[in-house]
């Protein structure tokens, strides 16, 4: 049962990464793609939005971490201000006659003026917090591109699974079609009964449904494979190999693995280091604070606007300014209590986190070992209904069989066949689940 799914990509990107990072075979007078696995991890992992957005999101994070930094820095800034005066102030000497009015119509300022902190411990902190945004970011880029790794390699899989059984269910249609033939042939010359041959057509109606459904099976697969790969919904698509090509991985050596890689844990952990460096900035409220900040300034007033006989007065000031925190109503320590709990929280996230991966993964490895009794059970079912199925084909030709016996046949070689496809997908599926449990993100085995 060889064959090939076509894949004919006609976009520019697809046709970039073809060059740069992807082996792809090209028949040039289709314009048509041959992928395998690895080919199809290639181009999602350079085409899905997933990872488009996780790599946008380190960059955002450094920026941000970059922002953070810039506190330590000087924040220098300019000013101006006008002010008009619309009823001066009126000041009277030795009694209530005679006031005399103060100040003039315009008056102006402008200048520059400098702050920085000195000793801030809580913004040390913090600023620690905000590289670790950047560690955690690229964890969760990893994440996802194992993720992606997984979801494209089980899409991959469908794909193969669905063309195989395609292939059975057409066989089906076929061998009912010939059965048909063969009971009119013996009905036109009156060796069989009416019935039989009422019976040989409703099995070749009743093929046809299974033919259909495996048919759009087979191309929502491909719909799904485009989708996870981040292509276009419209490229004819088909990809290289069948399922039986993976029967070689199917060995009754399990790896055990471990989850201590695993991206979710280590996302949990760097949250961790980063909670326990803000109970410290937290703590760090209660520590003194010390700035420099400095001023110059211009300055001038005048009764109308001729800027030329202005006098400007420049005047600076430079100074140093502690502040001890002494009281807050108790919100500090409240706070450091609200951090505590977080702290805690986490850890049992993280503990029932770890169960549940450990969970899953000796269920996936409890599914491949399954798998493999499926498949040795499917394979010798496979040899026998196989046998089975000319055994009853050549009785009916004779005379010596029945309809019944040939559809009876006819059902357990499928069911063997789908059992036998069905073994190898479940297998492969288990297989990834277990590769991002453990966090592996090599390709190269896939």
């Amino acid at each position: 049962m060889t064959v090939t799914l076509f894949l004919t990509v006609f976009t520019q990107p697809l046709n970039a990464m073809q060059q740069d990072s992807v082996a792809v075979v090209r028949d040039s007078s289709d314009n048509i793609i041959f992928l395998s696995l690895e080919d199809a991890v290639s181009i999602a992992l350079e085409e899905s939005p997933t990872v488009k957005m996780a790599g946008n999101e380190i960059v955002k994070t450094g920026y941000a971490k970059k922002g953070t930094y810039a506190a330590l820095y000087p924040q220098i800034e300019a000013s101006a201000a006008y002010q008009r005066t619309i009823k001066k102030q009126v000041m009277y000497m030795g009694g209530f006659d005679g006031g005399i009015e103060v100040g003039m119509n315009n008056s102006w300022n402008g200048g520059l003026s400098a702050s920085m902190p000195l000793v801030n411990v809580a913004l040390w902190k913090q600023l620690k917090i905000s590289a670790m945004d950047v560690e955690l970011a690229v964890e969760k880029a990893r994440g996802s591109k194992i993720d992606l790794v997984e979801q494209v390699s089980n899409a991959f899989f469908a794909v193969l699974l669905a063309v195989d059984n395609n292939i059975v269910y057409k066989e089906i249609y076929d061998n009912a079609v010939v059965n048909y033939q063969n009971v009119k042939q013996k009905y036109d010359v009156g060796s069989v009964s009416e019935y039989d041959l009422i019976r040989a057509g409703v099995t070749v109606k009743n093929a046809e449904p299974a033919l259909y459904d495996s048919e759009n099976l087979l191309q929502v697969s491909l719909w799904q494979l485009k989708a996870v790969m981040g292509i276009d919904l419209d490229t004819e698509i088909r990809c290289k190999g069948e399922l039986k090509d993976y029967e070689s991985k199917m060995t009754g050596m399990i790896e055990g693995g471990t989850i201590e890689k695993n991206s979710s844990l280590a996302q949990i952990e760097i949250q961790g280091r980063q909670l326990a460096k803000n109970l410290e900035a937290i703590k760090a409220a209660n520590y003194p604070t010390l700035g420099l900040s400095a001023s110059y300034q211009w300055s001038s007033m005048n009764d109308s606007f001729k800027f030329s006989n202005y006098r400007w007065t420049p005047y600076s000031v430079a100074a140093l300014s502690l502040n001890i925190p002494i009281f807050a109503g108790g919100k500090r320590r409240m706070d450091v209590k609200q951090a505590k709990i977080d702290i805690e929280n986490l850890e049992l996230q993280r503990t029932d986190t770890e169960r549940s991966l450990n969970v899953e993964l000796l269920k996936q490895q409890g599914n491949m070992q399954t798998c493999i009794r499926q498949l040795d059970a499917a394979r010798s079912s496979i040899s026998e209904a196989e046998k089975g199925y000319d055994i009853a084909v050549k009785r009916y030709e004779i005379g010596g069989g029945t309809l019944l016996e040939i559809n009876d046949s006819q059902l357990a070689l499928t069911q063997a066949r789908l059992t036998f496809n069905q073994a190898i997908y479940n297998y492969m599926v288990a297989k990834n689940a277990i590769d991002r449990l453990t966090g592996k993100f090599e390709t190269e085995e896939k």
